[in-house]
């Protein structure tokens, strides 16, 4: 049970984290959004660590991230 709770923990924040990503990119606020997927990155990969996440959809959901960050500098 310990464990559920952890990992579940550990999931809200993450899901909270690209919530707020999302809203910097939407408000194009590209500081925002830069220091946010890097607070992502690094508890996705913790989390994939630990075998909350399995390392695909990390690198995925990285990936998908990345490409709207890119977009955002670009445009």
């Amino acid at each position: 049970m310990k464990r559920h709770l952890r990992n579940k923990m550990t999931k809200s924040e993450v899901k909270t984290y690209i919530k707020d990503f999302t809203a910097a990119v939407e408000g194009n606020d590209k500081a925002e959004a830069e220091k946010t997927f890097i607070l992502i990155s690094k508890k996705m990969d913790t989390a994939a660590g630990k075998g909350i996440y399995h390392k695909n959809a990390v690198a995925r959901k990285k990936s998908r991230l990345a490409k709207k960050l890119n977009k955002l500098n670009a445009g």
